[in-house]
């Protein structure tokens, strides 16, 4: 089996490159970090030549006119015919916080009806109006079709954003809870829903709507890091956990951060799909 590779973004205001490369490693994938000009201009990096694209965390080209607004925007003139040739070649994308901004603003989500190039949901301000760095708990959705979370009933993820709340309209809202295509909503640690309520829910998104998914599960914009959780020693309780484990007698099975599983998921499912 040739490896998996794939691509992320960076330049002009992204982050997080770094830490998505590694849990990509990690997770078996060969990961490249490419400057967005570089895949622009289209000399010497195409898309066909990855299996998956990252859209990852930041503040590209520094939020201007909206999170995301901008990236997309350059993105949909300059490769908006390539990103539809990926898409529909079935392999896989998946936006993480500014890229999740970015994807929702290309239209790649939610693609109601395989419509990859309309908007129809938006990521704005934070109901508290300020920017929240925390930790979340997830409920992952069992029925949805994402294949990035097989296996995965609940995540603790770390969240950082100014403009994370999901807002749709409330018809839109219906059809993404009834086709499953959300997949990520904000619990408390016992797995209730958290109905609007901060800090369970950070940012006041509908729904407690964390991440959503294509109707083929193939493209996933989530506001929580995954990449960020790339190690047991990531979270901030880490210590309590390690002793509570011992105290249960248990032993540490593996150093590895929940985050990773998703990105495993990811390489999993092309190595037998693509």
């Amino acid at each position: 089996m040739n490896a998996i590779k794939a691509l992320i973004f960076t330049g002009y205001g992204l982050n997080c490159d770094y830490e998505t490369q590694y849990a990509l490693a990690r997770a078996g994938a060969e990961p490249h970090r490419i400057h967005i000009n570089e895949v622009i201009s289209g000399d010497t990096v195409k898309l066909d030549h990855y299996h998956l694209l990252v859209f990852g965390g930041g503040f590209s080209w520094g939020d201007d006119h909206g999170a995301g607004v901008i990236m997309a925007a350059k993105m949909k003139r300059r490769l908006g015919q390539d990103i539809a040739r990926f898409v529909h070649s079935g392999r896989l994308i998946l936006g993480i916080c500014n890229g999740f901004q970015c994807l929702v603003n290309l239209g790649l989500l939610p693609a109601f009806n395989g419509r990859y190039d309309e908007r129809r949901v938006a990521l704005t301000y934070n109901d508290s109006g300020n920017f929240v760095d925390t930790w979340v708990t997830l409920e992952v959705n069992s029925e949805s079709p994402c294949v990035f979370t097989k296996g995965i009933p609940s995540i603790e993820l770390p969240v950082r954003h100014g403009e994370g709340k999901f807002f749709a309209a409330e018809q839109d809202l219906i059809e993404l809870l009834q086709q499953n295509q959300v997949v990520f909503q904000y619990a408390d640690p016992e797995g209730n829903e958290a109905d609007g309520r901060y800090p369970l829910n950070p940012n006041g998104s509908l729904r407690d709507i964390a991440g959503i998914c294509d109707p083929t599960g193939r493209i996933l914009g989530l506001m929580p890091h995954p990449e960020a959780y790339n190690h047991f020693t990531n979270h901030p309780a880490w210590t309590r956990k390690k002793e509570l484990s011992l105290r249960e007698g248990k032993t540490l099975k593996s150093e590895e951060g929940a985050g990773i599983g998703i990105f495993r998921n990811a390489v999993e499912y092309l190595k037998h799909n693509f």
